[in-house]
This record gives structure tokens, C-alpha cells and sequence, in this order.
């Protein structure tokens, strides 16, 4: 009963509670169209996904990634950070493995995964066997989450579908705990091809059937096998004006990188591999960010700079609310 008057604690308005999973009574949000087909489309990719016989490689490498992420040295070191934290939040959770996994290492914390999608609800029956994790479907741009409420805030690879990234960063920033950390994710702009091909996807999906974007995922995904396969390396010029970087690369990379997302990795297999394609060309929202504007995100919330991370594909980093801190 203790944890219930817990859960019931943190959220705005009344909720329901069945087994692990929370019902948020008389939620009257409104989604957007781009926000409900990007909705849908994350709804068919985590039911798809679920079945994969090989999920768990995914598993594996998004826990590696998310220490190199976010700062940590090893799966004990967070641990440790976590130690402290009594309210932990997965926002965009998907199948809810990451909320599973700090539920473990954090076995005294009351940890949540809400996602959009029938995800949530997908993670909830997966991830029964955690007494202290609850996951929830709701909009992460209105969680429905009492201010100043959760320890560690965590957006990992998702505030970028959302309707208005910014606002939804100011929500979670709002929702986290004074002295608490809120993680986030961005994707990072491109090269100018690369960028026009994206942009163009983001208004042609709502006209491409779902069948046919699966059929242009597995295309993607054959495409990038027989690229990678070739094993073929060059040196490319610097070409500013297109935003290309010169050096050497691997034909696969310099295709990705620069003109069209073709992911293929070789341990993930097909259907892994053709997921994140799909990931990539079908929701509506999928907003890239430069360094520049990721950080006057942070600023504008007054959020200190715990650890910040780079690379071509994404900008990342660890944030300190303060009292400071924009309420």
C-alpha cells in the first residue's frame, strides 16, 4: 500500500493502478496529426519488435550506449549514481528494457516507463517480475507528473518526435526534482543531402502506406548490407558547401552519413536492422538539432552541465536543475 500512496503522490490528477500498470483518469490531451501518425507508427514497430527473435542484442548494445551516453563508466557506476535517486523516469520507455534495467540496479527507487505507444503496455507484461517499476501510456510532452517530482529524468533517442521538441524538454525539466539530473538525447544535423532526403520523408510518410514503408525499410536495410559488404574504402574531399567531411571512409558510411539512411549492422541481423530504417523514414517528427541549438535548450532552463557527449549522430548529456533552474 506504501508504494501505491507513492505512485499516487507524483502524479497531477487520479490514477488506477493494475498490477504494473498505471491508468491516468480523465486525461484530456490533445495530439497533433503528425504526433498521432508518429504514434501509430511507433505502435507497429514495437509490437514487430517484440517478436524479433534476437531482440535482446538490442538490448545489450542500447545498455553499452547509454553509459557512453550519458557518462558512466560501467553498468556499476550507475549503479552507484542511482543510489540516491528515489523517483527514476524512462520517458519514450518503447518496450520498457532501460526502465527494467534501472529498476534492477536501483531496487529501492520507484521507477516509471511512459511511452505513446502500445508499447507501454507491451513493457508492462514483459517486465512484470520488478516490484518497484510501473510503466504508464501518456504524451512526454504532458506527463501528467506533479513538478519537482522525479530524481532522474531520463529521454533517451525520443524528445526529437515529439510535436515541439523544446517544449517537451522544458516539461521534463519542470517534472525533475531540484538537485536532480534529467538525461537527454538529440539527434544531430547532417550533411545537406542527407538532411533534404530526411526533411522530404517527414511530410511524404503521411502519404506512404505502412506496408510500403516496411517494403522501403527492407530495401534500405538490403542496401546497406551490400554496401558494408563490399568493404570498399576511399578518401573524400572536403566539400563545405554540402556540409560533407573529408577523410576516409567506408562506402557504407560515406552513403549514410551523407545522402540516405541505410542502416545495416551485421550482429543485429535483418529484422533489427530494418526496424531502425523503418524507425528513421516513417514518423512524422523525427527533428534534428545543432550543437548550438541543443545547448540554448539547456540554457534557456537554466540546467547546469553535468556531462555532455558527442558524435556525428547525436548530442547528449547529463543536466543539473537547480533552485535556479526555470519553474
Amino acid at each position: 500500500m506504501e508504494i501505491v500512496d507513492k505512485l499516487k503522490k507524483l502524479f497531477i490528477g487520479d490514477i488506477q493502478i493494475e498490477g504494473n500498470f498505471i491508468e491516468l483518469l480523465n486525461e484530456k490531451s490533445v495530439i497533433m496529426e503528425n504526433q498521432q501518425q508518429t504514434q501509430d507508427i511507433f505502435s507497429d514497430k514495437w509490437a514487430e519488435a517484440d517478436d524479433y527473435e534476437n531482440i535482446n542484442k538490442l538490448y545489450e548494445f542500447q545498455y553499452e550506449w547509454f553509459l557512453k551516453l550519458y557518462g558512466f563508466e560501467s553498468e556499476n557506476d550507475l549503479s552507484d549514481y542511482l543510489k540516491d535517486k528515489h523517483t527514476i523516469i524512462d520517458t519514450g520507455c518503447g518496450l520498457g528494457y532501460k526502465a527494467a534495467w534501472f529498476a534492477k540496479l536501483a531496487p529501492h527507487a520507484i521507477v516509471l516507463g511512459v511511452d505513446i505507444s502500445d508499447a507501454a503496455k507491451i513493457a508492462a507484461k514483459n517486465f512484470h517480475e520488478y516490484p518497484n517499476l510501473f510503466f504508464f501510456r501518456g504524451d512526454i510532452a504532458n506527463t501528467g507528473i506533479k513538478a519537482n517530482s522525479i530524481d532522474f529524468t531520463v529521454c533517451d533517442q525520443v524528445i526529437m518526435h515529439t510535436e515541439v521538441p523544446e517544449s517537451t524538454f522544458e516539461h521534463l525539466s519542470d517534472i525533475t526534482s531540484i538537485e536532480g539530473q534529467f538525461a537527454c538525447y538529440v539527434y544531430a544535423k547532417k550533411a545537406l543531402p542527407r538532411e533534404l532526403v530526411d526533411d522530404y520523408f517527414r511530410s511524404a510518410t503521411h502519404s506512404i502506406d505502412k506496408k510500403e514503408m516496411w517494403q522501403m525499410s527492407s530495401q534500405l536495410t538490403e542496401l546497406g548490407k551490400v554496401l558494408s559488404d563490399l568493404n570498399v574504402k576511399f578518401v573524400s574531399p572536403d566539400i563545405p558547401a554540402l556540409g560533407i567531411k573529408g577523410g576516409e571512409y567506408d562506402i557504407q558510411r560515406f552513403i549514410y552519413w551523407n545522402f540516405l539512411k541505410c542502416f545495416w549492422k551485421e550482429d543485429w541481423g535483418f529484422d533489427l536492422s530494418k526496424s531502425t530504417n523503418f524507425d528513421w523514414y516513417a514518423p512524422s517528427n523525427a527533428k534534428r538539432f545543432s550543437k548550438s541549438e541543443f545547448m540554448k535548450m539547456i540554457d534557456d532552463n537554466r540546467l547546469e552541465v553535468t556531462f555532455i557527449h558527442e558524435e556525428e549522430a547525436c548530442y547528449s548529456g547529463r543536466f543539473l536543475k537547480t533552485i535556479n533552474s526555470k519553474k
